[in-house]
């Protein structure tokens, strides 16, 4: 490890009734705890300049390189609270890993694994009263690192500083009375990402492009929009912020390959590796928007549904284009697959199962 943090509490944190009046109800993304973490990067000099501080505004130039030329990159990633009250998050060298990954592709520094994973522990040891109880339903602390081009320059060249920082916001399940399908709409005029771009990065510009698409899908009654690939606008890519997986009548769990254009979620990768608990076989490959159609109609297609960070497993019920529509699969709460899967995840994470893979990291 390289950086160490010097710490300069918050002078003027949250009243603890404040704090436990929005505990009790904190939403997503709402609510920002008292501190954050920064360090910054300088050509020439490497990682340095490691603090945690108060959370507050930062003072940004008006010619810094991400307002204009949008170099910005960030994870998501959440911390339980487990029985003994400790406070763990799930397969964090994960995100770290694929932070490089979308550094490496935007062309900013690469933040060391150990680094990252120290800036979640140093911000969640200050934040701790913030972590919510454990057996409080499905609430968690969210944690949000994220890196930006930071040096004040007008033209288009890598970075020669970069700032990266971590906050945290207690956060809520986004399902009230558990989890509820969704109905998507085929987004056949806009696309998410292309073959060259950036859609394996994690950074701001994927999910801006997917806003056209979702806003298409509400104005059709749709909760969320499904993006195809933009070369042939044949093939399933995932949703605007999770990816997608089918199980089908002769027992796999299919999920369209990384391409390039779909990004590579923490939770798929853990999705597959669990397939063989519910005896399914997991396979990757591309797999076509008529494919989907004709499945749920034929009952090829037992169970749709969606992962990612905020929702773990959402179900995918209805599927709606400009002309039709599929039956959905899902029922009223999801398949029994689908449950299952989302269940024995929030175990692992809840620490309400044993860790056998491995996957959970003591932060407090």
């Amino acid at each position: 490890m390289s950086l160490t943090f010097a710490a300069t509490p918050n002078a003027a944190p949250l009243g603890a009734a404040e704090r436990d009046a929005i505990l009790a109800n904190p939403g997503f993304g709402q609510h920002m705890t008292d501190h954050m973490v920064r360090a910054t990067w300088r050509q020439g000099e490497g990682w340095g300049g490691a603090e945690l501080t108060a959370y507050g505004p930062i003072a940004l130039d008006p010619a810094a390189a991400v307002l204009h030329y949008a170099p910005e990159i960030f994870e998501g990633l959440k911390a339980y609270r487990h029985a003994d009250g400790s406070v763990w998050t799930f397969r964090p060298d994960k995100n770290a890993e694929r932070l490089q990954a979308s550094a490496r592709r935007m062309v900013l520094p690469e933040l060391p694994v150990e680094d990252f994973l120290e800036s979640l522990r140093v911000l969640v040891e200050a934040d701790e009263p913030w972590v919510p109880a454990a057996g409080d339903g499905e609430k968690s602390l969210y944690l949000r690192p994220f890196m930006f081009g930071s040096n004040a320059f007008l033209g288009l060249k890598p970075v020669t500083e970069a700032t990266y920082m971590c906050i945290a916001s207690p956060a809520a399940s986004i399902f009230v009375g558990g989890p509820k399908p969704i109905t998507l709409w085929i987004c056949e005029d806009y696309a998410r990402a292309g073959a060259g771009g950036t859609g394996a990065a994690k950074c701001g510009g994927n999910y801006a492009s997917a806003l056209r698409g979702q806003l298409e899908g509400a104005q059709n009654g749709c909760d969320q929009a499904i993006f195809l690939d933009s070369s042939t606008h044949t093939y399933v890519d995932e949703l605007g912020g999770m990816n997608v997986f089918f199980v089908t009548k002769d027992g796999k769990l299919v999920t369209p390959e990384l391409t390039g254009t779909i990004l590579p979620g923490i939770t798929r990768m853990s999705v597959l590796e669990l397939a063989k608990e519910f005896d399914l076989v997991a396979e990757e490959r591309k797999v076509e928007i008529q494919e989907w159609k004709d499945g749920v109609a034929s009952g090829d297609i037992l169970e749709v549904f969606a992962c990612g960070t905020a929702a773990i497993i959402t179900p995918i019920g209805g599927l709606k284009w400009n002309g039709g529509e599929a039956p959905s699969t899902a029922g009223e709460r999801g398949g029994e697959v689908t449950r299952g899967i989302r269940e024995r995840l929030l175990s692992l994470q809840q620490g309400r199962s044993e860790d056998s893979y491995g996957w959970m990291h003591r932060l407090v």
